[in-house]
């Protein structure tokens, strides 16, 4: 059985990283987790192919050569897939689709003819035998969430490393939070489940034997939704590294509470996290109030912010505007509190109502829905009706965007989280991709670009007072350049 695995394109978006990769030489921030995770828990007597749309275009010669075609998406990826499965169609290639776009939606596939909705591990097996015997039903979907101790090591042999920013891993699914807006209950359960910590250290160990001694993104809902083995995992990745020298750095999602636990950061930053990403949402607290972000609640976010920054950590933080009890002023209080708490890369976005919500659950009973979402938070279109109002709400939302990453607004902010970050914990190599990007930065960022002043300004100042921020400095220049792009396309 010869299978071709194809993720689509990534469009424009925040987490699609775009104009970094470019600067590194690379073509994609981070590979497809879940297709290599599925390669693995099929046959290995079959043959795999994987076609990365961000990596290369897919060829005639590559559907020629498969029996069946496996297609793996997110909402933010319907367009490609349309494209990939009209392509399919017209040569006679059997297409099986999943992921978080058909399991919320795969009746708006009509053109797809078999799906696997939800998690793969429970019914991975009898999907095999079937597709095996030519009785393959439309749909495989489990009832149970799976043990994720049961996920084998991904195929990493499928991709080529050298194309990528980062390595994804997983070490738990689900949330014990119920955001009203957030999917990750409806797909993964409110019940944290985790792999053992064994488990985890071999699959960075695989990549370790592979070469890879750069970052890796732990894709966990929330890292932290269980502490406790959270903590364990840690101390066996400790262990880890002092046994073999691991260079690898990491980065993952977490919920706020993190700063309550200075043991836990602590932890992490032992282990060689380097970054951590916080849904902050927003600063208003009837807002966080309406959308349940209990974690948030009755809490000075900025000094959250300072204190896992004080720890080492640097923090990413998602927003939101939009909510119902957002204010009127909601715009300059969110770039307010963006700027004073530090946080450079703002991933700001405008509410969405996602399929299988609770969000969109109550948009529907109230008869404010407008239509299906793209998945992507940064499109200035909104599928249901807001009680700011729909233009009022677009223009305050890009030209927030806009300030957030206007040059000298965005080096101040750099300047703010330099002051408060204290770096700590194992030393990521200095790679080869980091020395071009460094060079390409001075050229493009230091002559080419608007912001150039404030760019060499950044640079001499942490040379002259925190040196030892250089790298941080230049990286997150970079950074500031794609967000900027993402903002510009916004007008």
């Amino acid at each position: 059985m010869r299978i071709l695995l194809v993720y689509p394109r990534n469009p424009t978006t925040f987490w699609s990283f775009e104009h970094v990769v470019r600067f590194a030489s690379k073509r994609c921030a981070f590979p497809p987790l879940g297709l290599l995770t599925l390669a693995a828990l099929l046959p290995r007597s079959w043959e795999f192919e994987l076609v990365d749309l961000n990596v290369r275009p897919l060829t005639d010669a590559d559907l020629a050569r498969a029996d069946c075609v496996f297609l793996s998406a997110m909402i933010v990826h319907q367009d490609s897939v349309r494209e990939v499965a009209a392509r399919c169609r017209a040569v006679g290639k059997r297409v099986v689709a999943g992921g978080p776009l058909f399991t919320a939606a795969h009746d708006d596939f009509p053109e797809i003819e078999h799906f696997v909705l939800g998690e793969a591990e429970d019914v991975v097996h009898e999907f095999a035998r079937d597709l095996e015997a030519g009785t393959l039903r439309r749909i495989y979907a489990s009832a149970e969430r799976p043990d994720v101790t049961t996920s084998p090591v991904p195929r990493w042999d499928l991709v080529d490393l050298r194309h990528y920013v980062a390595m994804s891993v997983q070490f738990s699914r689900g949330c014990p939070y119920d955001c009203e807006f957030c999917d990750i209950v409806a797909m993964n359960g409110r019940v944290p489940r985790t792999k053992r910590p064994e488990q985890l250290v071999a699959e960075l160990e695989a990549l370790r034997a592979l070469g890879w001694k750069d970052m890796v993104f732990v894709v966990d809902d929330n890292f932290i939704g269980d502490k406790k083995r959270t903590k364990v995992l840690l101390a066996a990745m400790i262990d880890w590294r002092e046994r073999t020298g691991a260079g690898m750095g990491f980065l993952t999602e977490a919920s706020v509470n993190l700063a309550d636990d200075p043991e836990l950061c602590e932890l992490m930053v032992r282990a060689g996290f380097k970054k951590v990403f916080l849904g902050l949402e927003t600063p208003s607290a009837a807002s966080l109030h309406e959308c349940h972000k209990s974690q948030n609640e009755r809490r000075d976010l900025v000094e959250a912010v300072r204190s896992i920054q004080g720890h080492g950590l640097e923090v990413l933080g998602g927003f939101i505007v939009g909510f119902d009890h957002d204010p009127a002023d909601i715009f300059e209080r969110q770039f307010e509190f963006i700027q004073r708490s530090g946080v450079v890369t703002a991933m700001v976005g405008l509410l969405t109502a996602l399929p299988r919500t609770r969000l969109h659950e109550r948009l529907a009973r109230e008869g404010r829905l407008a239509g299906r979402s793209t998945g992507n938070n940064t499109d200035a279109v909104l599928n249901f009706e807001p009680v700011l109002g729909r233009a009022f709400l677009v223009d305050g939302y890009r030209d927030l965007m806009r300030r957030l990453y206007e040059p000298r607004h965005y080096y101040r902010r750099v300047r703010v989280f330099l002051a408060h970050h204290r770096p700590r914990g194992p030393r990521v190599r200095l790679s080869g991709a980091d020395v071009r990007a460094f060079l390409r930065s001075l050229w493009f960022l230091g002559v080419r670009h608007r912001g150039r002043f404030g760019f060499w300004r950044l640079l001499s100042s942490t040379l002259v007072r925190r040196p030892r921020h250089v790298r941080t400095a230049v990286e997150l220049a970079i950074l500031g350049f794609h967000f900027r792009r993402v903002a510009s396309a916004l007008a």
